[in-house]
Parts: structure tokens; C-alpha cells; sequence
């Protein structure tokens, strides 16, 4: 049982679960696909004796959120959309967003034209532009896109769920009851649409629906001029070679490298506690 408030949110016609923990500045920390809330849990914990309200929801189709039956509603610019409403609904003001994989595409997206209200940024891993013309996708998306190969092992078999240890630095990091964690909000086929769907959101050419609103996302990012943070895991198998981009489009923002994988929140929570203080208590 996680010690944290929930609630359920209206966010387009679609039902958004979040969780909540402490009182103060809002933190609202974005995850990625195919996790939820959960995995910001232990930055939570480190932040409970600071003045900061960490707000921690589930993406539409992951976590304990609606999960749509049909895999076409799963855009960026529907997920920038309800991330937006949330952050209506919920009247988030002078907010410090924390963005991991998809989620920092989606949060920065729902603030573009909420700018007023961001007050502070922490990147973990994750991408904040459109690719470079001639890019190739990496073999995770590339296999994302395999037809029937790929439906049989997301769909039928729970990957990459089943296999988030893979992409850790301390394999042991996700494991156990915390493996299942993860897990059991997709244990079912018919609520598990949202991993293949989130894989293909990821572009495979300059022709993609994602390319657009991604190019929007990269010019914000490099016009935000509020405090600003990043904190890496180097060893992710995915992303870990990004950071220099990131730090290129953030200039000012001070750089902490880590020898953590991609979920980075269950290795060096500590590290990104520490970001966030020094980002939103500035």
C-alpha cells in the first residue's frame, strides 16, 4: 500500500489517476511508457520533509488511468491534451515539472501554452525535439514495428513490462514486488493496448504524426529560460546517449551524471530529490 493520496481526475472524457504526497510548491512528475506513478515513489519519500506537493498521475492507457480499446487515440497531441486538463482541473500554478521518456514530450507539451505556470524544469531521461532528418530508430522501436512479431510479445506476452530490469544498470532495482508492480496495471489484454501503442508514437521517419508537435516541444525547450536541472542515467541502453542534446538545448542548466539506467527514479532517487529542492525552493 503506497502512503499517498489518490484521486481520479476528468481529463477529456478519459478518468486520469494520480497520486499525491505533501503540502507546498507542486511537483508534478511526468513518467513514460510503460510505467506509472509508482516509479516516482522513492523520490517521493526523499521529498517528505520538504515544503514541495509532488503530484505523480498515470498517462492515459498505463497505470490505473483509463485504458482506451482503441490503440489510435494513444497521439502526442491527444496526451499532451490530457495532461493539460489535468493541470486545469487540478489549478496547478508556479509548477516544477519532472519529465522522464515520454513523459517529457507530453508535460512539456501541455505547458506550451501554459507557460505562465512553469516555474521549474528537471529532466531525467528523455527526448525534447524532433529527430535529425536521416535518423534511424532505435532496435526497440524498430522491433515496435514489426507486424504480428511485436503484437504477439507486447500484446500477448507483457513486453516490455515483463522486462524493465533489462534496461537498469542494477538489474536488481526492479524486481521482485516491485516487478510486479509494474506489471499488474497490463496484466490483461484487454487493458494492455497503451506499451505497443506508446512504442509506435515514437517517430520512424520525418513523415510521422509525432515529428510536429515534437519540433514545437524542442523550440519551447530551448526559449524556456526559468531554473532548470538534468540528471542522466548514463547507462541507459535507450537514451543514455542523448544528454548532450539535452544539455545543448539547456545551456544554463547544471548537469548531474549517474551510472543509472533508464527507469533512473529506482536507482538514484536521492540525486533527483535533490534536483527537484534546489529547482522549485530556489
Amino acid at each position: 500500500m503506497l502512503p499517498f493520496e489518490r484521486s481520479i481526475v476528468e481529463v477529456g472524457g478519459h478518468q486520469m489517476h494520480v497520486m499525491e504526497s505533501g503540502r507546498g510548491v507542486p511537483v508534478l512528475c511526468m513518467h513514460g511508457n510503460p510505467t506509472w506513478g509508482f516509479l516516482y515513489r522513492k523520490v517521493a519519500m526523499a521529498l517528505i520533509d520538504q515544503p514541495v506537493r509532488v503530484i505523480m498521475p498515470d498517462l492515459i492507457g498505463l497505470g490505473f488511468s483509463d485504458h482506451p480499446a482503441d490503440p489510435a487515440v494513444h497521439t502526442l497531441e491527444h496526451h499532451m491534451t490530457w495532461m493539460g486538463k489535468l493541470i486545469d482541473a487540478m489549478g496547478l500554478e508556479n509548477v516544477t515539472l519532472v519529465v522522464q521518456d515520454w513523459g517529457g514530450p507530453i508535460g512539456i507539451g501541455a505547458f506550451m501554452d501554459r507557460s505562465d505556470r512553469l516555474s521549474g524544469l528537471v529532466v531525467l531521461n528523455t527526448i525534447l525535439s524532433e529527430p535529425r532528418e536521416g535518423f534511424r530508430p532505435t532496435l526497440f522501436h524498430r522491433f515496435g514495428r514489426m507486424p504480428v512479431v511485436s503484437d504477439i510479445a507486447f500484446r500477448v506476452f507483457g513486453f516490455p513490462q515483463v522486462r524493465l530490469s533489462m534496461a537498469q544498470s542494477d538489474r536488481s532495482s526492479i524486481e521482485g514486488v516491485v516487478s510486479k508492480a509494474y506489471r499488474y496495471p497490463l496484466r490483461s489484454r484487454r487493458t494492455n493496448q497503451a506499451p505497443l501503442a506508446l512504442t509506435r508514437m515514437v517517430p520512424d521517419s520525418m513523415g510521422h504524426p509525432s515529428v510536429e508537435p515534437l519540433r514545437r516541444i524542442g523550440q519551447f525547450v530551448r526559449e524556456y529560460e526559468g531554473p532548470a536541472e538534468i540528471v542522466w542515467g548514463d547507462r541507459d541502453p535507450v537514451l543514455g546517449r542523448v544528454r548532450n542534446h539535452i544539455a545543448r538545448m539547456l545551456p544554463d542548466a547544471a548537469v548531474t551524471r549517474t551510472g543509472a539506467g533508464h527507469f533512473l527514479q529506482e536507482e538514484v532517487p536521492d540525486e533527483i530529490a535533490a534536483a527537484i529542492q534546489r529547482v522549485a525552493l530556489v
